[in-house]
């Protein structure tokens, strides 16, 4: 009876590879209980298909909640993935005109290099120098200024560097800083010069297999291009050794430099011995300055959401305040954004409607789900749940256009004063624009006639509230000069290209500032011919034009720019969960593990544990939580000889349901056949399954094991959640 109920319980479709470390980690009650059987009815053995009665009342449900987590992990990985290619794409469009400029550089001095004459492979392997002028031993050296002090933003920089240059037959390779450490000396940069070279080949310290290799074949056509991507971090004799080496054999092997620094153009001086620097023959590069690359990627990733995902005001402010008051670096930036998505792909059940934002390309859901409806933007719901669901993916990436739209063109305004793209995103998700839409925040009025300006004592506008940067924005199209207006209009009219709604309105304008200024050149012609200078018209008629486009932003703004967490179904695309992310970048580890031992049940997903026990320990738990949970009952010190006792008492325990069970057969017949004999859980096995409790314990960092002066005692490290 008991072996046929253990078989029908049974999971055949769960193999030992499927197996997750929780399930490992439980160990299940001691036996299956029988089901009571009631009086009066014939005793027989009935075998009861629990594991089919189960799967036919919840098998749809469980089937549908795996396939919405499939999606939604299919989901997060797509989006994902579609990030990660537009960064690439937007590092790729910034760096293509510097990276096209230093391919042509390198050519030229690899032609420069060649004109001197080729020599013979006899003469290219020998280890004595071909020619003993200075200027014949210089390296073309090319210095690329990262205009950024942490270096990890760079790396895939230079990377892509030396595809690009592979990629026009060039012989490439890309040493770190760590190549170039006292401990490895030159011989470490050698072989990493070798085997990149070689293909891995051969990883030998001998400058001159890299000299016989380059006079076969048709290698001697290209260049040599060693790219040093961190400059300021190399070691001083290591790397002015390497260069001395190299000037020797740039003859026999056409060597050229790139070299990564910080800052400072003058760093291979402060670096470099002058003997070093004498056989450099240096160029200087420039990449795109941090702030172009910090907009390039808010304006692709987060104001143009290519991914369908969007931040909430609270969690685009904590990413914002990490960025600035930590490493300020683009690589933080990303991985807060990465961690956001994956937060929220699992706290959102319905995010794996996501979907139809994903792609462009590819046609929208006709509706939300019906469980769209219980999300708490969707209680205040004018419309009816049908119209209300029906297209509301299209009706949400309508509404997002336009508000990208509208950022992306104030954001063109704040470039002359140095506005921050990731500054205006963060001021625009707030929800508190929708109540200040009917006061003078973003009114066109100038900054002196509004209350929330102030001067001081010099004269100088002062703001007082906080957060008026999107309408001190639009008051700054008043002072632009007639040129700065007529590229600004411009601008907007590429932007807004594809949303008629605020296109009409640039196209107006753009029209109405030809007309202006065909009049005022046939008013400046007239004027010329009469001797007369009208400087007056002309300021009057550039000031009204600007307020005019003033006007027409401050409307576009108060309109348009609908924060997304005043928008219905936001839930589903937006991550608002500030918290979880702080947790979830910062973590708290020990707290963490803490939680997880004393709630292991909720991981493991047993009922034996969570339904009998409550709180209080019992002895089906897992031995590490179990002896987890009993050091709660201590202080700062648990005293070992008490801590066992405790553990051996509940591990050993037996109640007297389970002792009657085992002696009293529910069939007179087969009272003998139907014992079974009971695992005696012996001393020794006991006190191995302590100590493994502990060692686990240590190795999490909970528990410091006993001291010479205290033997009997260990203490407990992590206190408080």
């Amino acid at each position: 009876m008991a072996q046929s109920v253990a078989d029908d319980l049974s999971l055949p479709h769960i193999s030992n590879n499927d197996l997750k470390p929780f399930f490992v980690l439980h160990k299940a009650s001691p036996r299956q209980h029988p089901a009571k059987k009631s009086a009066g009815k014939a005793r027989r053995s009935v075998k009861v298909n629990l594991s089919a009665s189960l799967d036919n009342n919840h098998e749809p449900e469980v089937l549908d909640d795996q396939s919405h987590e499939n999606l939604r992990t299919k989901n997060f990985h797509k989006a994902w993935m579609t990030i990660e290619s537009t960064i690439k794409e937007c590092m790729h469009n910034m760096n293509a005109d510097v990276f096209n400029e230093i391919d042509s550089w390198v050519h030229k001095s690899f032609d420069s290099i060649c004109s001197n004459g080729r020599p013979d492979t006899n003469k290219a392997t020998c280890s004595y120098p071909i020619v003993t002028d200075v200027t014949a031993k210089q390296l073309y050296t090319g210095l690329v200024v990262m205009n950024n002090m942490e270096f990890v933003d760079d790396l895939q920089t230079f990377a892509d560097l030396g595809v690009h240059l592979n990629s026009h037959g060039c012989h490439v390779a890309n040493l770190s800083s760590v190549d170039f450490s006292p401990k490895s000396g030159v011989g470490g940069c050698l072989r990493s010069l070798s085997r990149q070279i070689l293909k891995g080949s051969i990883d030998a310290a001998d400058i001159s297999i890299l000299a016989s290799w380059y006079m076969e074949k048709d290698n001697f056509k290209h260049p040599v291009v060693v790219i040093i991507e961190d400059m300021d971090r190399c070691s001083e004799p290591v790397l002015s050794d390497f260069i001395l080496m190299l000037s020797e054999w740039v003859i026999k092997i056409p060597v050229i430099l790139i070299m990564g620094v910080a800052t400072m153009l003058d760093a291979s001086k402060n670096i470099l011995s002058s003997k070093t620097v004498q056989h450099l023959s240096l160029f200087k590069f420039f990449l795109g300055s941090p702030a172009d690359r910090l907009d390039a990627i808010i304006e692709a990733v987060l104001v143009k959401p290519c991914s369908g995902f969007l931040l909430g005001h609270k969690v685009a402010g904590f990413i914002r305040n990490c960025f600035l008051k930590q490493d300020g670096t683009l690589t933080s930036l990303i991985r807060a954004v990465k961690m956001a998505i994956v937060q929220h792909y699992l706290m959102e059940p319905i995010s794996f409607t996501m979907k139809g934002l994903l792609d462009e390309h590819t046609s929208l859901a006709d509706s939300w789900p019906n469980q769209a409806l219980e999300l708490p933007s969707c209680v205040r719901l004018s419309e009816t749940k049908s119209e209300a669901c029906l297209g509301g993916p299209s009706k949400m990436k309508e509404v997002l256009d336009l508000w990208s739209c509208v950022v992306l063109c104030l954001h063109e305004v704040g470039k002359n004063h140095k506005t921050t793209l990731l500054d205006l995103y963060y001021e625009a998700l707030d929800p508190k624009l929708c109540s200040m839409r009917d006061s003078d925040y973003l009114e066109s009025k100038p900054d002196h006639q509004r209350s929330s300006w102030n001067h001081n004592m010099n004269g100088e506008s002062v703001k007082i509230h906080k957060g008026d940067l999107i309408g001190h924005t639009i008051r700054q199209i008043r002072d632009l000069s007639p040129v700065a207006l007529f590229k600004l209009l411009e601008k907007w009219n590429k932007i807004t290209d594809g949303v008629n709604e605020i296109h009409e309105k640039v196209k107006e304008l753009q029209s109405q500032e030809k007309l202006e200024n065909s009049n005022l050149k046939e008013t400046a012609i007239r004027s010329r011919r009469q001797g007369i200078r009208n400087v007056g018209n002309f300021d009057k008629c550039t000031t009204a034009l600007n307020e005019k486009a003033a006007v027409v932003m401050s409307h576009m703004a108060r309109d348009y720019m609908q924060p997304i967490e005043s928008i219905p179904f936001h839930e589903i695309v937006c991550f608002t969960d500030v918290d979880k992310l702080q947790a979830g970048l910062l973590g708290d580890p020990r707290k963490r593990i803490q939680l997880d031992l004393l709630g292991a049940h909720t991981f493991i997903k047993c009922s034996c544990c969570s339904t009998k026990s409550g709180s209080s320990p019992i002895s089906t738990m897992h031995d590490t939580t179990l002896m987890y949970s009993l050091a709660q009952e201590y202080g700062d010190v648990i005293n070992l000889h008490d801590w066992y006792q405790s553990f051996r008492g509940i591990v050993g325990q037996q109640t007297v349901k389970d002792r009657n069970r085992s002696k009293v057969s529910p069939s007179p017949k087969k009272r003998k056949t139907a014992i079974e004999p009971q695992k005696k859980i012996t001393e020794a096995s006991i006190q191995a399954r302590f100590c493994r409790a502990v060692t686990e314990l240590q190795i999490t960092g909970l528990l410091r094991m006993p001291s010479k002066r205290r033997p009997d005692y260990v203490q407990r490290v992590a206190f408080g959640l």
